[in-house]
């Protein structure tokens, strides 16, 4: 089953059916990854947004969590714009790729941990792909994130402990990266400040340079 048509968490498909027949323009579907086709770095969330990504049909838009991760993206040169408002504006990812842990709205936005574990097998998909076109980073936005890379992998938790900032290098090659989500909880309790964020992108803009540096020479 492809993951645009899962229905396999119970609960989860009946909420996006209760949450399209009170907002029938709603995406409420799963959520796919959006980016480039090739990316070097993989943007990994938690789940859709009920009035962002699940409105929208596309990762971190239309709704305030997506606000310093597109701007983010856009300064560093990985966003064609510093806003994305809709699935169909002609904003472009650039070496980038942005998914999530969960493909589809949960209630009061928390999975149930078989929910993460069933839909592990579309972000093992994804990473599998992401590891066989040669990706570089993996950033991962939270701890549940963190731990569905870790999972896909077949990694132990322990050995990667999650802390903002934190770089791990992965057996396979790449480095997994964690940052705080970019939550509005998150923002506007300054956890997560526009600096801390900024900071993650510059520690993985220099591992870009030192990687290409490292095929050149």
């Amino acid at each position: 089953m492809q993951a645009n048509d899962c229905r396999q968490c119970q609960r989860l498909a009946d909420f996006l059916d209760d949450v399209k027949v009170r907002y029938p323009d709603y995406h409420a579907r799963p959520v796919m990854a959006f980016g480039d086709d090739k990316p070097e770095l993989l943007i990994i969330g938690l789940a859709p947004g009920m009035h962002g990504a699940n409105r929208t049909g596309r990762p971190f838009t239309g709704d305030f969590a997506g606000v310093l991760l597109y701007q983010t993206l856009h300064k560093f040169g990985f966003s064609s714009h510093a806003e994305s408002v809709a699935s169909d504006d002609d904003l472009k990812l650039l070496g980038c790729r942005i998914t999530n842990a969960v493909k589809c709205l949960p209630p009061a936005n928390k999975p149930n941990p078989d929910e993460v574990r069933q839909c592990s097998q579309y972000l093992e998909d994804e990473l599998a792909k992401f590891i066989h076109e040669q990706g570089i980073a993996i950033l991962a936005l939270g701890t549940l994130a963190h731990q569905a890379v870790l999972r896909s992998q077949k990694l132990k938790l322990k050995d990667y402990s999650f802390g903002h900032g934190a770089i791990h290098q992965l057996p396979v090659g790449l480095k997994l990266y964690d940052s705080y989500h970019c939550s509005r909880y998150n923002t506007q309790t300054k956890r997560l400040t526009t600096e801390m964020f900024e900071q993650i992108f510059v520690k993985i803009k220099a591992d870009f340079i030192l990687d290409e540096v490292s095929i050149n020479s």
